[in-house]
């Protein structure tokens, strides 16, 4: 028999704690082109507010999707989606702020992807060849040590 429990974080104290994660999207030439004359509008509404209220879902979301991730107060998500011309691409930033025992990096991460397959299935309908890569942390801070990519 095996038990499953999540981490005992009692222990820890409580501290700030900010993370930053971020992906982009990567569109054809042309479809990019296209979203960039209509200002990032589509038939459901502008992109980046659109995008930005999924990745605030889901990063609220987290300790329901990924297992053993703790439930936190989260005291700030920011979500920005800007445009990279040069890549034809739109990128994704999900910041998380939480005063805890525990880090938000999850639900950063969390919060650009879930903002990055929201802007998939907005644009689906013009071709789906798009690509979402590079989910990365860019950094962390409040806990044992700090990050920054």
């Amino acid at each position: 028999m095996s038990t499953t429990s999540l981490t005992d974080v009692s222990a820890k104290a409580v501290t700030a704690r900010v993370a930053r994660a971020s992906c982009r999207i990567v569109f054809q030439p042309g479809v990019f082109a296209q979203l960039a004359a209509e200002n990032f509008r589509v038939k459901k509404g502008r992109l980046e507010e659109i995008a930005g209220l999924a990745g605030m879902m889901g990063a609220k979301k987290t300790p329901d999707l990924i297992p053993h991730c703790h439930p936190l107060a989260l005291q700030k998500i920011e979500v920005e989606v800007r445009p990279e011309a040069e890549r034809f691409s739109l990128k994704v930033v999900c910041t998380c702020r939480c005063q805890g025992q525990t880090g938000v990096e999850m639900e950063a991460l969390t919060g650009a992807s879930v903002a990055a397959l929201t802007l998939y299935d907005l644009c689906k309908y013009q071709g789906q060849r798009m690509t979402i890569s590079e989910l990365q942390l860019e950094e962390k801070t409040g806990g044992k040590s700090d990050y920054q990519r």
